[in-house]
């Protein structure tokens, strides 16, 4: 087997550290009826951080937790109870959908594929991506690039950037076992930013003058070719609660879908407000 470049840094002793920091939000103490926890994707994290902030800022003596561990934590802490929302950048599984979860989507978003600024490659095939991930494709120059080894990038088995990415560009094909595997989005795009050969997938939102976006199938990642589906790789990102949210959940996610957030915060984060697909 042809071995891949495994990219280490020193920081990533810290990064996975930070994961294990309590929950941040406008106020700490532990939990009460005024108090409300979200818990799950990373995508979703700094739109969630900043609404809660808001949202607290409206409502003095309410408290809204967040944090981001996968969008699988956050389906499995809303399921079990111990968070009130669970926030998801995938769609439920297959083994999810009895669950009893309601499906308040926030956002639309774009999965860019991004490799080193001086890469020379600026667009690639959907087959392409997909073969690059699955370990067919070693070096660069099989690609019209130079001859650079690939090192390829992978998030966590509970990353929904991961499982929504295997889906729609894998299209289920085995991800390449060598690849280095990371807990989180910016640590993908730190360690891209770094390396010339690397290559991963990160949500639009994140995507920044340190990595370069390839377009795919010629389609750059964008707002408006994901709301009019030109873009393949797309996803919805989801706000999921145990039945129709009520009380201090309700009146959270209506503030997140409010005006104030979707042509604010959402977009400001890279995002595409939901209301934009629904006014197609």
């Amino acid at each position: 087997m042809t071995k891949r470049l495994w990219i280490v840094l020193p920081a990533f002793a810290l990064a996975l550290a930070l994961l294990a920091v309590p929950l941040s939000g406008c106020d700490g103490g532990g939990r009460a009826t005024n108090e409300l926890v979200v818990t799950g994707s990373t995508t979703i994290l700094p739109i969630a951080e900043i609404a809660g902030e808001m949202f607290c800022d409206n409502n003095p003596g309410y408290k809204v937790l967040v944090s981001g561990l996968g969008s699988s934590a956050g389906i499995e802490t809303v399921t079990r109870g111990s968070s009130d929302i669970g926030t998801a950048s995938r769609d439920l599984k297959d083994e999810e959908m009895d669950l009893g979860l309601y499906d308040s989507p926030l956002a639309y978003d774009a999965i860019a594929v991004i490799v080193h600024p001086s890469n020379p490659i600026d667009n690639l095939t959907k087959e392409q991506v997909r073969l690059i991930f699955n370990g067919t494709y070693t070096n660069w120059s099989e690609l019209g690039g130079r001859d650079l080894r690939i090192g390829l990038v992978n998030r966590d088995e509970a990353s929904g950037t991961r499982e929504a990415f295997y889906k729609i560009a894998m299209e289920e094909t085995p991800f390449d076992r060598t690849a280095a595997v990371l807990p989180g989005t910016g640590q993908v795009r730190s360690v891209v930013a770094q390396a010339e050969g690397a290559v991963g997938y990160i949500s639009l939102g994140f995507v920044n003058d340190e990595v370069k976006s390839v377009s795919v199938d010629g389609v750059d990642a964008s707002a408006a070719t994901v709301v009019d589906g030109t873009y393949p790789i797309s996803r919805l990102l989801h706000f999921f609660t145990v039945g129709e949210p009520a009380g201090l959940a309700k009146e959270y996610i209506d503030f997140v879908l409010s005006d104030e957030i979707q042509q604010g915060i959402v977009i400001d984060a890279g995002f595409t407000p939901i209301s934009a697909g629904e006014a197609l």
